[in-house]
């Protein structure tokens, strides 16, 4: 059945994906940012402005008239972002969208949290649902403080946790890890057997559509990452071959590497690239979703995507 949907933060990486992929499901879909995009869609899809999340938002005007809100737009996880600020646009402006969504009866509100909400940016076991959160960043309080706004609401709603999204024009962790694996010497990586879920950006985004169109979803939280982990050596030597280049991976020992890095004054670059975080989707493939495409291949296919869009400029 298709539904006319708002979607929030319409113009930034995951929200780009995201409208194209409901629109291509059949959904009519209304963007809200704060700035226009110039995105090719594969159809036309009303916009409208999104304010300051940080300020007051009449969100009634904005909702008005849909049937499902996607909510994305927040904050993004930056060290120069104040605790309160990350407060007021990542779980005050949610909880004002969910009493707005609440008066008009809205039929789902489907939230795009973090997997920091549930475990930080490491764990020392396969992170599920069904483990008590432990968040460790001011933005990922924020963002389980706004998943709790959101099930206190009365709104039907669907929460996503998605691990570290990757795809062309994927920035932060992603988009490190891509320059680390261009640099133009041996890399000092290839001992480093702890494993990382990702979750490819089509993936995150057609789950975003089953959850939709799926009402055994509704007031559920789920995490959301591609079918198997990978290995840090395995996610550089992926990168790295799809340059065209051999991996280049030096066995030295992580200790070696992490004393390296914890002198330089990095712990939390450790945390991201030298300690685990493997979590399971299996409750949402339970659902029926099926993250169709695998990491590796997914990878490749983005450096080969940004790659031939330099080539093209």
């Amino acid at each position: 059945m298709p539904f006319r949907i708002l979607v929030t933060g319409s113009s930034g990486f995951v929200g780009s994906a995201v409208s194209v992929a409901l629109i291509r499901a059949g959904h009519v879909v209304r963007k809200a940012s704060r700035q226009s995009d110039n995105t090719p869609d594969p159809a036309p899809m009303e916009w409208v402005q999104l304010p300051d999340l940080q300020g007051e938002i009449d969100w009634d005007p904005i909702v008005a008239g849909v049937d499902v809100v996607v909510h994305l737009a927040a904050i993004a996880h930056r060290s120069d972002v104040d605790s309160e600020d990350y407060a007021r646009a990542n779980r005050l402006a949610t909880a004002s969208l969910a009493r707005a969504c609440q008066r008009h009866n809205i039929k789902r509100l489907i939230f795009m949290s973090s997997i920091g909400a549930q475990a930080g940016s490491a764990a020392d076991h396969v992170v599920t649902e069904a483990d008590e959160p432990s968040p460790v960043t001011a933005y990922d309080r924020a963002k389980l403080a706004a998943e709790d706004e959101i099930r206190n609401s009365g709104v039907p709603f669907t929460i996503l946790r998605p691990v570290i999204v990757y795809g062309p024009g994927a920035k932060a962790n992603i988009a490190l890890m891509i320059r680390i694996a261009a640099l133009p010497v041996p890399l000092p990586f290839g001992a480093f057997h702890n494993r990382r879920s990702l979750v490819s950006i089509d993936n995150l985004a057609q789950a975003v559509v089953f959850c939709v169109d799926s009402s055994t979803t509704e007031n559920q939280t789920f995490i959301v990452a591609d079918r198997e982990p990978i290995t840090f050596a395995e996610m550089l030597a992926a990168l790295r071959q799809a340059q065209g280049r051999s991996p280049g991976l030096v066995p030295i020992p992580p200790s070696v590497v992490r004393a390296l890095i914890l002198v330089a004054g990095y712990p939390s670059l450790w945390d991201r690239i030298g300690r685990e975080l493997v979590a399971s989707s299996a409750k949402l493939q339970g659902m029926g979703w099926s993250p169709s495409i695998d990491t590796r291949a997914g990878l490749s296919s983005m450096v080969r995507n940004l790659e031939g869009g330099h080539r093209s400029n």
